[in-house]
């Protein structure tokens, strides 16, 4: 039944608040009935206090001040200072509490107080006893102030738990994006990483087949042999990078190939032999165990460096090093041709540029430049546990 209340107030907000003043009115005004001048000028002074109710939340310090001095009148008149007269005086006192500062509500309370006490005690009644007529009102009129406060804390209260809510969802979107944002970077370096592999190796091996066709076509059909590799391995990472978009029940994840590493660096090697590139690899130090994260990046630093000598530099050799150091790997692919880097991609977001953020995402740095005595160098330093 309190629920359908409760709905029915909401759905009908100013016949209730109409309601609620009446009430307020018809307690008032009951105790002008005792003592004094006589029934009407009480009744005129809880009318009027009871109407300025009507602004209590639009003005809350004049309708204040009003009821207090409505409520500070009627003593001197005669008339017997009691909490139900003093009923419009704690409504606007309360609708005062709930949307000023604090201190502001304070200074009301011992001024509203200071009015009604001062103006009790000079009345002369000898009928109230002097307890009453200071603690007694000033009890009745603190009490609404620390009711408000009370409501004013809950309501600060319930707004920074929703504003830390509100906060939270705000965070948790942001970082969904952005994590969304990272992933879609990843998925674009891959890409680039095999297509651009691939796509150079395959055009270099085709090319000499095509200056080898005629003069040794053994070699050339060999050469053809192994081109249909290149692109069939190219089709295989694209499948495999492609996947990563799918949703998990548009696929079995088992078919997808696991990541590249370093333990597949022979297999590259001898595909960029086959398109007439030969690559020197050389290891220092203990081999060790990296973590996926750095494995895949070695591996692909690797891939788009000799990617880049085949299609910059017009060398036929390249150099990889592999320096394994406490829990560092330095890693350096270099040629001897022309001291002209490599240029980025038109976009100007992959080439150097995206080995040098694949390098810094896995907690590395990159050097790349000239070498002083000929030649192009990549020097990558990676941790071995990312």
């Amino acid at each position: 039944m309190l629920t359908g209340w409760r709905r029915y107030a909401a759905h009908h907000p100013r016949l209730v608040e109409a309601a609620f003043l009446l009430l307020v009115c018809a307690a008032t005004g009951k105790q002008y009935d005792r003592g004094g001048p006589g029934w009407l000028p009480g009744l005129l002074i809880a009318t009027a206090a009871c109407l300025s109710l009507l602004w209590r939340r639009r003005h809350p310090g004049p309708v204040v001040a009003l009821t207090a001095v409505c409520a500070g009148v009627s003593n001197p008149l005669g008339y017997p200072v009691s909490p139900l007269l003093l009923l419009p005086v704690i409504v606007a006192l309360y609708a005062l509490t709930v949307r000023v500062p604090p201190r502001t509500a304070y200074a009301s309370c011992c001024a509203v107080i200071a009015l009604v006490v001062v103006t009790a005690l000079l009345s002369g009644r000898s009928d109230q006893p002097w307890t009453y007529k200071t603690v007694g009102l000033a009890f009745w009129v603190a009490l609404p102030v620390v009711q408000g406060s009370a409501v004013r804390a809950r309501r600060g209260y319930l707004d920074a738990v929703r504003a830390r809510a509100e906060h939270a969802e705000r965070t948790r979107e942001q970082e969904a994006r952005h994590r969304v944002a990272e992933e879609r970077i990843r998925i674009a370096r891959e890409l680039h990483d095999v297509v651009a592999h691939h796509m150079a190796l395959a055009n270099a091996q085709a090319g000499t087949a095509a200056h080898l066709v005629r003069t040794r076509p053994g070699q050339a059909e060999k050469i053809l042999t192994e081109l249909a590799g290149t692109t069939s391995s190219a089709l295989r990472e694209l499948q495999a990078t492609v996947g990563l978009l799918r949703e998990s029940d548009d696929g079995p994840e088992d078919s997808l190939e696991p990541a590249p590493g370093l333990g597949r660096l022979p297999e590259l090697v001898s595909a960029f032999a086959s398109a007439g590139l030969r690559v020197t690899v050389t290891v220092d130090g203990e081999e060790r165990p990296l973590s996926p994260g750095v494995d895949l990046t070695a591996f692909r630093i690797v891939q788009e460096a000799l990617t880049n000598v085949t299609k910059h530099a017009a060398v036929d050799a390249a150099r990889v090093r592999l320096a394994y150091a406490g829990d560092r790997l330095t890693l350096t692919v270099s040629d001897d041709g022309g001291t002209t880097p490599p240029a980025p991609a038109p976009g100007g977001g992959f080439g150097l540029i995206g080995m040098r953020e694949r390098v810094r995402s896995a907690g590395g740095r990159l050097q790349s430049g000239p070498r002083p005595e000929g030649g192009f160098a990549v020097t990558a330093e990676l941790p071995v546990h990312a």
